[in-house]
Parts: C-alpha cells; sequence; structure tokens
C-alpha cells in the first residue's frame, strides 16, 4: 500500500525516513522550519530549504512556498518536496496517512499527536508509543537498541554521547558556545587540520577541534542556540563519506519502513 507522507524535520534522520519511504512509492513531504540548523547537510535535504532544490542519493528534493504547489507535486510524485509553510496550515491541506516526527528534539517533551493521522511514529528520546502515550508508535533512535520497534511504552532516555568514529567520540564535535548567527567560508568534504579556523559566531572564533573531512557544518547565515552541534569533523579525512545517507539514519529508516509496511 502506499500513501501520503508528513515527515517533520530535515536533518539526517527525517532525510533518510523521506528518502526511504519515497523509494517505496510513497508520496512524501518534509517540513521544518525556514532555516534549520541541520549540521550534516550533506547527509540531509536540508539545503533545498536555503537554495531551493538538494539532491540525496539520488533522491531530489525541492523547496514548495504554497499550498496549491504541496497538491501539485504531491501527485506528480516526481520528488520530495520541503516546505516551512506553517505546520497547522500543512496538516489542514492534505489527509496525511502517516506522520513521522523526525525533529530528534532530544530535550522536548513531544505533544499528542495521535490524531494527526491514523498511524503517527516518533523517533527517539522522550515517545510513548500506544493507547497511553504521543505517538501510535516509536522507534529507537539510540545505537544501545537501534531501529528498535516500541508498539507500547516509552523509548529510552537520552543517552547523551555520540559513537566514535575512527576511535573518536564527542571531541570531534564543536557546539555553539552562545546564541547567534553562524558564519562560515568552509565547506561540507573540506579537509582540515586541528585548530584551523572554521567558522564565527559573533565575534568568537570556532576552530577544527581535530584534523580531518568537514562531515557536518551548519549553513552560513543561520541563527543558532547555545549548545547546538555546528561542526562535526570525521577523523577518517580523505575516506570519510559525508555526501551519502549515514549508517544510523539507514537504520531507523528501515524500521519505519517496515512500520509502514506492517501496518498496510
Amino acid at each position: 500500500m502506499t500513501g501520503t507522507v508528513l515527515v517533520r524535520g530535515i536533518g539526517d534522520v527525517g532525510s533518510a525516513v523521506a528518502h526511504a519511504l519515497f523509494r517505496s512509492g510513497h508520496r512524501v513531504i518534509v517540513h521544518d522550519g525556514p532555516a534549520p540548523t541541520t549540521h550534516r547537510r550533506g547527509m540531509a535535504f536540508a539545503d533545498a530549504m536555503f537554495d531551493g532544490t538538494a539532491t540525496l542519493a539520488g533522491v531530489n528534493a525541492r523547496r514548495i512556498d504554497s499550498v496549491g504547489e504541496l497538491s501539485w507535486e504531491l501527485s506528480a510524485g516526481r520528488l520530495v518536496p520541503v516546505t516551512a509553510l506553517p505546520f497547522e496550515e500543512i496538516l489542514i491541506a492534505n489527509g496525511w496517512d502517516l506522520v513521522v516526527d523526525a525533529r530528534m528534539r532530544k530535550r522536548v517533551e513531544p505533544e499528542d499527536q495521535r490524531g494527526f493521522a491514523p498511524l503517527v511514529i516518533g523517533l527517539g528520546p522522550n515517545f510513548v508509543a500506544g493507547s497511553h502515550g504521543n505517538v501510535h508508535v516509536a522507534v529507537e533512535t539510540s545505537w544501545d537498541r537501534l531501529g528498535a520497534v516500541i508498539w507500547d511504552g516509552p523509548t529510552l532516555p537520552l543517552a547523551g554521547e555520540p559513537r566514535p568514529i575512527a576511535g573518536v567520540g564527542r571531541e570531534r564535535c564543536v557546539y555553539s558556545p552562545r546564541e547567534g548567527t553562524f558564519r562560515t567560508n568552509r565547506g561540507i568534504g573540506d579537509l582540515v587540520r586541528a585548530a584551523d579556523p572554521i567558522a564565527w559566531i559573533g565575534d568568537m572564533g570556532l576552530v577544527a577541534p581535530i584534523g580531518g573531512m568537514i562531515r557536518g557544518l551548519t549553513r552560513n547565515g543561520v541563527s543558532v542556540p547555545q549548545g547546538a552541534k555546528v561542526i562535526e569533523v570525521d577523523p577518517r579525512a580523505a575516506s570519510a563519506s559525508v555526501r551519502t545517507l549515514g549508517e544510523r539514519p539507514r537504520v531507523i529508516a528501515e524500521a519505519v519502513a517496515s512500520i509502514v509496511a506492517d501496518s498496510g
């Protein structure tokens, strides 16, 4: 069975879910704010919000700025529309068969979304599945139980530590030291040495925490909150893969696709 899907969140996880469901024949849109702080933009559709179009692993996305245009693109099924139109407007613009909350808001308690569609799936911490929950089904995003499907009860609490890459964990990432506008003249895929200048927030400079290839980099000119992950360097350098579906997002997307297939 194919249907219409609304994915909330244009980061690497939400984009992987949209990619998988689109490939399965569903008509999918992705909703987020007009200037997402997504840092792994090479693994997401996020740049379509800024540039109008983006491509991820062979699937094209295009920013849609009107409900009429959205309806047309959904019917055409040629690509994945992304939009920053008000969420309430998008929610009533179509009879959604599935809503997936992939915003990955680690420290926010989600609202009850079960009335949004016949099937609502929540990804990550703070979701509770089932008759007393805030979604119908939830999927674990922690490496401890990655991709596990929960039909009744809560997901695991936030673990907090990123999985090491080539033995390097949190120290490969840079977090915004304060709220402000993120400025950079670097690009994803750039090779850097430890302590190379990467970006600025106001007059505060941010440098590469280690040597390697830039895997994550928030878009130039985006306003970021304090504590947002804005830079990530892959220590594998030239052998790193920074413009494709990530391993963790792919596993989560496969879990979502299996739920949809079982529900159909």
